[in-house]
């Protein structure tokens, strides 16, 4: 083979490679147990959320060019400035506390840089760059790194804290501000609790599994249950009255499974089990639905929910079924409108 020939074949096999790679990751995107990892993402040159140190220059930039700005406008002026081309569900993301994720990072931005005597704040609520700032922006370097190494820094820290004996638990050691590490710990706390859940789904009583679905959709809101008789023939497993005459009604199926997918056969028989009743029905599985019960779902002239083993756990875990709360820790941040009138 000559050599022009043999480039070729290299091209197509990367070719065919990188389409592989992207075809895996939609999939794998379209499932709900996809976990967000930004190095991950960042590897595929995908839009991220900046980290807090990402966000030094542009603040720094924002504050050289007007001066001062109240701490709420200036986070808005870098999210507007440089960050307005991200995905909106990456500007609207939001940590477990509520706050929205992109400015919480640039809060944490301003006080690292406080610290660091990069910043000031002039009067209550405002924020100011120093001239020290000015060098660290016309040098356009100021990294997690320099932070570290920072003898004001250090030195804030270590007076605060004179009680520690490394400096080193002092300052940020990662990308991840205080609170990023709160929710990683949170995530990593509630897909265990979410994969154990699954598991325990799938070896309970089948019409204790029917019982628990009931259950879980009445405390979402959906109006009194019926629970049918139990047959076990792949019937309606129970009934969702949305009002208190049982004039509009909800069919409820609920399938068991440890490993079997439901099928397309699944999805027909219960459509024909609701006989004409309702056109409204909910088909709840502990595992995953194939692709043709998902197309026969779609295309029904009635109104079916698919309702998997991720998307159950996660509804049981959001609306407290099945799960107890063991802990509850409050976080407390500085409340500046009490002071505006001081």
């Amino acid at each position: 083979m000559d050599n022009q020939n043999t480039d070729t074949l290299a091209v197509y096999r990367l070719t065919l490679h990188v389409s592989l790679v992207r075809s895996i990751l939609l999939l794998h995107c379209g499932k709900m147990a996809f976990i967000y990892n930004p190095q991950f993402l960042s590897c595929l040159h995908m839009p991220t959320i900046p980290k807090f140190h990402e966000v030094f220059i542009p603040m720094l930039t924002v504050l050289s060019a007007d001066g001062e700005l109240r701490r709420e406008e200036l986070k808005r002026r870098i999210r507007d400035e440089f960050y307005a081309d991200l995905p909106e569900e990456l500007l609207s993301q939001r940590t477990s506390t509520g706050h929205v994720l992109i400015m919480n990072r640039m809060g944490w931005a301003v006080s690292y840089l406080k610290k660091g005597k990069f910043v000031a704040q002039p009067k209550r609520g405002y924020v100011q760059i120093t001239d020290k700032g000015r060098v660290a922006l016309a040098t356009k370097k100021l990294s997690l790194k320099d932070l570290k190494n920072d003898p004001d820094y250090l030195a804030a820290d270590l007076e605060k804290h004179s009680d520690r004996d490394t400096k080193d638990s002092l300052i940020p050691t990662a990308d991840e501000t205080p609170q990023d590490l709160i929710d990683q710990g949170f995530a990593t706390i509630r897909d265990g609790l979410m994969a154990d859940l699954l598991e325990r789904l799938k070896t309970i009583d089948p019409f204790y599994f029917e019982k628990v679905i009931l259950i879980l959709l009445k405390k979402m809101g959906y109006g009194d249950f019926v629970e049918t008789k139990k047959t076990g023939d792949g019937g309606i497993d129970g009934i969702i009255n949305q009002d208190q005459l049982g004039i509009e009604k909800i069919y409820i199926q609920a399938k068991r499974y440890s490993e079997n997918k439901v099928r397309e056969k699944d999805i027909r028989n219960f459509i024909g089990a609701m006989s004409g009743d309702t056109t409204k029905g909910v088909f709840v599985t502990t595992s995953l639905f194939d692709e043709a019960a998902v197309k026969k779902a779609k295309e029904a002239h009635h109104k079916i929910i698919l309702i998997d083993g991720y998307k159950l756990t996660d509804l049981m875990f959001q609306f407290g079924v099945g799960v107890q709360t063991t802990s509850v820790y409050e976080l407390k941040e500085l409340d500046e409108d009490f002071f505006d009138n001081s």
